[in-house]
């Protein structure tokens, strides 16, 4: 199996290793489903460990010939952002398990985050404690986001980690295999916060604060964010009546 380490953590490289080995029958799982999430734990150090799912037949060849796998990508993208000053948990390694044909499971190791809360948690309850300072202070952070040319696809309510750090807020990204490193332009940063929330007061807190720091008007910002969130919902739901409508008929 194809292993690159981060060189601050090439002394944990063993444990680690066993740790990939052993996924399926050892460590805290932490989330299931598509992909599965597992926390593994020595020497008092946290490890956070994604196994990616097996890909589709297609994506087999590609990803053992023709393109990066998530893990690889999500790696170098956490790289990037460190270099950049934008937190994310520390990343620590990546695994890639190909044949001579096909690729075939994969893993990304990062240092576990434990998180005061998650951007979600603003869009379930719009009474969470500081709710407007937070959200500010997330705009802020998208901001910087992307005068520092980056363009995360995935910008959406669990992929965001928050840490409160004294009447401030920390902010880290995961889940990070989507991203784009260029310039962007007006529409692409309003079209970036589109996946965020449905409610159209969060949104307005939202482009008040980018406004002030982009220097246009709140009512110009407002509406083409509201316009990319509106878009995003439409497709979301139509896509959600879809799955709805396919899974009554497989009964």
């Amino acid at each position: 199996m194809k292993a690159v380490f981060s060189k601050n953590y090439q002394q944990q490289s063993g444990f680690i290793r066993q740790c990939i080995e052993n996924f399926d029958s050892k460590g805290k799982v932490l989330a299931e489903g598509r992909n599965e999430i597992r926390i593994f734990e020595n020497d008092a150090e946290q490890f956070n460990i994604k196994s990616f799912r097996i890909p589709n037949t297609v994506n087999k060849i590609a990803y053992r010939f023709f393109r990066k796998s998530k893990a690889q990508r999500s790696f170098e993208y956490a790289s990037i952002l460190e270099e950049k000053g934008i937190g994310t948990p520390a990343p620590v390694a990546y695994f890639e398990n190909p044949s001579s044909v096909f690729f075939r499971e994969s893993f990304y190791v990062c240092k576990h985050l434990q998180a005061h809360l998650t951007f979600r948690e603003l869009v379930s309850d719009p009474g969470f404690p500081d709710h407007e300072n937070i959200l500010k202070a997330f705009t802020r952070f998208t901001y910087d986001l992307h005068q520092k040319n980056i363009q995360f696809l995935d910008h959406s309510p669990g992929n965001t980690l928050i840490i409160r750090a004294g009447k401030s807020y920390e902010f880290f990204l995961v889940d990070l295999n989507r991203m784009n490193f260029k310039e962007l332009n007006f529409e692409e940063r309003m079209q970036n916060f589109s996946r965020l929330t449905p409610k159209e007061e969060m949104v307005k807190i939202m482009a008040n604060e980018y406004a002030a720091l982009i220097g246009k008007s709140e009512a110009e910002v407002f509406e083409k964010m509201w316009f990319y969130t509106e878009q995003f919902q439409h497709k979301f739901q139509r896509k959600k009546a879809l799955k709805k409508k396919l899974k009554f008929w497989k009964k």
